[in-house]
Formats: C-alpha cells, sequence, structure tokens
C-alpha cells in the first residue's frame, strides 16, 4: 500500500466488471490491467512495486504495459496544486484508474473538475512536499486593525441563534433575550470545540422536568456541566479546509509533468518513445483453437475442436488470476 492519501484512486463513474473490459489490450497489457483493476483503493501504482508483487512479469515489462495501458485511457497522474487555509501548498501527485477506457478529452475534464475542489478529508499533512508559494500571502497591515467598538452588533452570533433556538425543540426552555446574551459565550466555547447548534439544544432540553421555573439557570448549569472535552478543538485544527487552487497533467512513468514537458495521452515525448520503441507484443490466443480438417482418421470432412479451457483456467490460476 501507498503512504496514506496516495495510490490508486477510482475515477468513479465506471462500468461494472465484464469480459471485454481490456478485450482491446494485447495478452500482457491485458494479463496486468486485470492486475491492476484489482487492487485496493491505496495501493502503490508505482511500476517497481506492481512488479514485486506480479507472478510473471519484471519491472520493464510492467513499465512498458503501464505506458500501453495509460496510452489507451486507464491510467493517469494528476498533479494537484493544495493551498491550505493557512496559505501554505503543496504538490500533491494523485493516480486515478478507470476500469472504462477514456479519451484524452475526458481526462482532460476531468482534471479541470478538479480545480477549485475542497479536499480537506483528502489532505495529508507532511506527507506532501512543501513548495515556495508562487504568490507568497499578503502580511495583514497594521492600519487594518481596528479597535472593537461598544456598538451593538447587527447581526446575532451562532451562539447567540442556538440558544434562541431551544425554545423551538422545548417550550419549557424559552430562554429570553438577557438570557441567551449571558449564556452566549458559554454556548460559543461548546461550538469552538467542535459542538454543533444541535448538541447544544440538545444537552438543554433532554430530561427536563415536568416545571421549569428558572431556564436560564438551568441552561447555564447544563452548559457549564456538560462542556464538551477540549480535545474536539484539536481535531477541528487538525482538519484545516484546503482546495486544488491549480491541476496539471503528469507522465505515468516518470516525474516529468506539463511545467517542463508536453503530455500526450499521459506520458511525455521521451517514455512515449520508449514504449513505442518496444513494439507490438504477441497478439491474443484464443482459449479454444478450431485448427482446420483432419489430414487423416476419424470422420471423413470432420474439422477437429480441441478444448482448451482447463489449460487456461489453470494457467490463470497459477498467474493469480483467478
Amino acid at each position: 500500500m501507498a503512504k496514506t492519501g496516495y495510490g490508486k484512486r477510482s475515477a468513479g463513474d465506471e462500468d461494472p466488471h465484464a469480459d471485454p473490459d481490456f478485450a482491446h489490450l494485447s495478452p500482457r497489457d491485458r494479463e496486468i490491467a486485470v492486475f491492476v483493476d484489482h487492487l485496493e483503493d491505496g495501493h502503490a501504482m508505482g511500476y517497481k512495486a506492481i512488479a514485486a508483487e506480479h507472478p510473471r512479469y519484471g519491472q520493464q515489462a510492467v513499465r512498458t504495459s503501464l505506458g500501453r495501458i495509460t496510452l489507451a485511457g486507464h491510467l493517469r497522474w494528476i498533479k494537484e496544486h493544495i493551498t491550505v487555509e493557512d496559505n501554505s501548498m503543496r504538490w500533491v501527485t494523485r493516480t486515478y484508474w478507470s476500469r472504462t477506457r477514456r479519451s484524452a478529452e475526458w481526462w482532460e475534464d476531468f482534471a479541470r473538475e478538479r480545480h477549485g475542489k475542497d479536499v480537506t478529508e483528502d489532505y495529508m499533512p507532511g506527507l506532501a512536499r512543501v513548495e515556495q508559494a508562487e504568490e507568497p500571502a499578503p502580511e495583514p497591515e497594521r492600519a487594518e486593525q481596528v479597535e472593537p467598538v461598544d456598538e451593538p452588533v447587527d447581526e446575532p452570533s451562532t451562539a447567540y441563534e442556538a440558544l434562541a433556538e431551544v425554545r423551538r425543540a422545548d417550550a419549557r426552555m424559552s430562554l429570553s433575550d438577557s438570557d441567551c446574551r449571558s449564556l452566549e459565550h458559554l454556548a460559543a466555547e461548546w461550538l469552538n470545540r467542535g459542538a454543533t447548534p444541535g448538541d447544544i439544544s440538545r444537552a438543554l432540553t433532554d430530561g427536563l422536568p415536568p416545571d421549569v421555573t428558572n431556564p436560564g439557570g438551568l441552561a447555564r448549569n447544563r452548559l457549564e456541566k456538560k462542556m464538551p472535552p477540549k480535545k474536539a478543538k484539536i481535531r477541528q485544527k487538525a482538519a484545516r479546509r484546503a482546495r486544488v487552487s491549480r491541476v496539471i497533467m503528469a507522465c505515468g512513468l516518470c516525474d516529468a509533468d506539463e511545467r517542463t514537458t508536453k503530455i500526450v495521452g499521459g506520458l511525455c515525448g521521451e517514455c512515449l518513445a520508449a514504449v513505442e520503441a518496444e513494439g507490438p507484443v504477441p497478439g491474443y490466443v484464443p482459449e479454444t483453437f478450431l485448427p482446420g480438417q483432419r489430414s487423416g482418421g476419424g470422420l471423413p470432412g470432420a474439422d477437429e475442436v480441441i478444448d482448451v479451457t482447463d489449460r487456461v483456467n489453470a494457467l490463470r490460476r497459477a498467474a493469480g488470476l483467478l
């Protein structure tokens, strides 16, 4: 498996498994494509890692086949420029796999759609290479630091609204404007620690006595005693917002990308030439042979059909394909 956040990723919207999935590929390329298709998401996709696990082919054979599989439209390497909310920037290389054959235009559209995506859940701090920001983050100007004033805020805070909405959940906890303002700092601390307005409402209305004579006092008591732990705030800090601010295509067989070379069909020019230089691989061998009319013996004019299904299945089992 690759490091967390890297490795094989599905491009999505794929057809279900079927025998003709890779029929357009040569036998070796088809076998490696089936092997890759059955790898788990997150598995390392370098040709060395795949060759180390494949029982039949070495690094050079796997490298060339991965190049052909890429050209056939099943595989792409895409570099995503991740911008985090603290304005730090990182390049992350993603490997996308599609069982369904895709055109070059489809992959270009797929890459463009990644731009602007919120990838907070996929972003793994420390794993991506930190590069110098293309545009340094602007420093805050001292002139813009305005001292707070005593004027009332036009819009109520989220904490205030959460307290004011409690009455909708249970009329016995009808908090006045004065109650909401005096308890606002406690509700704000709940929210800072990862709680939601719904959590606050449930904490203040669950298991109420039949008669509530002092909703404000009861609310204060519960907000203080049921305060969420501070570790919720740590989780919130770790999950900083991250988005894809730039997307470029990368070569599937080396580290080159569109910043330094032209990428055609998922490969750079040098790797494309190396794949084409190997020449064609042996053609497809059918599972059932029809060699033609027998030269002697048997029924006159009859053709002999040799069924080698059992032999082919045995070879597939040996190769780990069954």
